[in-house]
């Protein structure tokens, strides 16, 4: 890997010289029409450290250990339309997979025990308890509301347990004008935005003070003022929707970006594919980030692509990259600053891939044992717990008592099933609200309408 990247550096520094004394002027930031130029009477740039043989035209680099790299023709340049290819004799076929796996950025190990001494983003401890305290928040709303939907008492629920850390963490190095593009497993970061659960439980319930007017099936959240557009069921919807509404925060000059979350398994969707080239091309501030839990309902990441997960197809679009630890709390955060930054400054697409699992079941739909063995989901659920983790390290820091820990969890519980019940009893919406923000004015009765008169014809709002 080593070799290839000098040979790339030379051949790359070699057509740049070349391109400064050459009559047609070769610019490497400009998109040509195709021309072949011949390159045999340029000579060859003093400071290159390499053999050249005059009569074959070719060359190669030495490098450390006396090695040579295979040669590389150098007769022609291909001036292509987005930028200059350096023409070889040597055929060679890029390699499917690369030879070791993408490495994953992590700062703290299973024990809450920092793995590195380089700086990252610092958090604070009013930040860390306040991450903390929420991601406890999302863990047991998330159990109360599934054992609700156990006994009948909301029709869908469909939980984060595993994945507290992505949903919190991310939140966390986001601000409030960020706009969010979720699926559907990421209530974390309207918890952190300021939904409230009373807000969570009129969603999940469907009464007359949900904002969908009790048209979605649960946990389906939208919050215009929270800047957090309404869950889709459809997979991978929501992506190329992200790259558009960047485009038009770059355009409108504003300091934010879209933030877009999916699972694993709508890398498999072409909207997918189509966002990553749409935002590459256009440069606009969107963070993809991507979280692989290593199951697609019951279809694993193995049959899902043959790539190194999905970090890897970000540069094949041109995008900048990384992969993440999905369970590590203060590397979630670290990741999303920085990406974040870089967004917005560079008016550039990100991709995070946060590798995690999804311990809980894909939804009240689903039965994971029937595809995946016990032990593995207990293994996740115990030994690599994102929220355990972090309250080991917040003991370690001196932040947090059992004391507080006992306290936390029984107000939170209190407070999931206050909103609960305060659900339960309102009342449902109305039905003429079936029709409410779909058109201008609610159509008159059936018998008021006009034979064919388009004057009377209700609009329909696109």
């Amino acid at each position: 890997m080593a070799s290839l990247l000098s040979r790339f550096r030379a051949a790359h520094h070699l057509i740049r010289r070349l391109s400064e004394r050459r009559a047609v002027p070769l610019n490497l930031n400009q998109n040509p029409t195709s021309n072949l130029l011949p390159l045999s009477s340029s000579p060859v740039p003093a400071t290159f450290n390499g053999v050249w043989n005059q009569n074959s035209h070719s060359m190669s680099t030495e490098t450390q250990g006396g090695l040579q790299h295979p040669d590389i023709c150098t007769d022609q340049v291909l001036d292509f339309p987005g930028g200059p290819v350096l023409l070889t004799s040597e055929m060679s076929f890029i390699s499917e997979s690369a030879r070791q796996r993408t490495s994953c950025y992590r700062v703290l190990d299973d024990d809450g025990l920092p793995v590195t001494d380089k700086s990252f983003q610092e958090v604070g401890k009013e930040l860390a308890l306040n991450m903390y305290s929420n991601m406890v928040t999302l863990q047991i709303m998330d159990t109360i509301f599934y054992e609700a939907q156990r006994q009948g008492r909301i029709s869908f629920y469909l939980t984060s347990i595993g994945e507290e850390a992505i949903n919190i963490a991310s939140a966390a190095a986001l601000t409030i004008h960020d706009v969010i593009f979720p699926q559907y497993r990421e209530p974390g970061i309207l918890l952190w935005r300021g939904f409230t659960l009373q807000e969570f439980a009129n969603q999940c319930f469907g009464n007359k003070d949900d904002y969908g007017k009790g048209r979605q099936m649960p946990i389906h959240y939208g919050s215009r003022s929270l800047n957090y557009f309404t869950v889709s069921s459809t997979i991978a919807t929501q992506i190329p929707n992200a790259v558009g509404a960047a485009y038009s925060l770059k355009m409108d000059n504003k300091q934010a970006c879209t933030v877009t979350y999916f699972g694993d398994g709508a890398t498999s969707e072409g909207d997918f594919h189509g966002a990553l080239n749409f935002a590459a091309v256009t440069e606009v501030p969107v963070l993809f980030i991507c979280r692989n839990n290593g199951w697609a309902i019951s279809t694993p990441t193995s049959e899902q692509f043959r790539s190194d997960g999905v970090v890897v197809k970000g540069p094949a679009y041109g995008i900048r990259s990384i992969r993440v630890d999905g369970n590590d709390a203060l590397a979630v955060y670290h990741a999303v600053s920085v990406a974040r930054e870089m967004a917005i400054k560079e008016s550039r697409p990100i991709l995070i891939e946060a590798l995690t699992y999804r311990v809980s079941h894909h939804s009240t739909s689903d039965d994971s044992t029937k595809y995946r063995p016990v032990e593995e989901i207990e293994h996740w659920r115990t030994v690599r717990d994102p929220t355990s983790r972090f309250r080991k390290w917040l003991d370690r820091n001196g932040w947090w008592t059992d004391k507080e820990e006992s306290e936390l969890r029984s107000e939170v519980r209190k407070k999931v099933l206050h909103a609960i019940q305060a659900a339960e009893r309102q009342e449902k919406p109305s039905v003429a609200d079936l029709f409410t923000d779909t058109m201008p004015a609610f159509p008159p009765p059936a018998n008021d309408i006009g034979d064919g008169d388009a004057a009377s014809t209700p609009q329909i709002l696109c």
